[in-house]
């Protein structure tokens, strides 16, 4: 798979195969591909991190401790489902579930909001991501 052009339109379809592109990235393994859509000044607040990251710098501090412990997440899958995407300019926000696999267990799912923003050389990067692991699923 080529790398994904970020300067692509304004649609939300455009936003929604940047995120679809992001977590192929994560699988494929490929960083660079998958840091192309955070901005550098990110603000990353997951349930599983150790408080509200505020930059990338600080993402990829909370990276380099977790994976010099070995334990950098292994999946068999990871995609973005029920996506809802508003755009509005230059600013766009996308709702969606993320369902991960690991390797033989059950899917683990995940309330998503991102807010992205385009520039006029840079395309679409994520500058909020919030993401709230669902204990109790009530769709599939």
């Amino acid at each position: 798979m080529t790398a994904f052009d970020l300067t692509r339109g304004t649609s939300a379809a455009d936003v929604a195969a940047a995120i679809d592109d992001m977590y192929d990235a994560f699988l494929a393994g490929d960083r660079t591909r998958f840091d192309s859509h955070l901005h550098p000044e990110v603000t990353t607040w997951e349930t599983h991190l150790p408080g509200p990251l505020r930059t990338r710098a600080e993402l990829d501090a909370y990276r380099a401790q977790r994976d010099a412990a070995g334990a950098r997440p292994s999946l068999a899958s990871l995609s973005a489902a029920e996506m809802r995407v508003d755009v509005w300019g230059d600013t766009a926000v996308a709702r969606y579930v993320l369902v991960a696999v690991a390797p033989g267990g059950q899917p683990e799912h995940t309330r998503v909001t991102d807010v992205l923003r385009r520039s006029a050389t840079g395309g679409w990067a994520i500058v909020h991501h919030h993401a709230e692991l669902v204990r109790d699923v009530t769709w599939e």
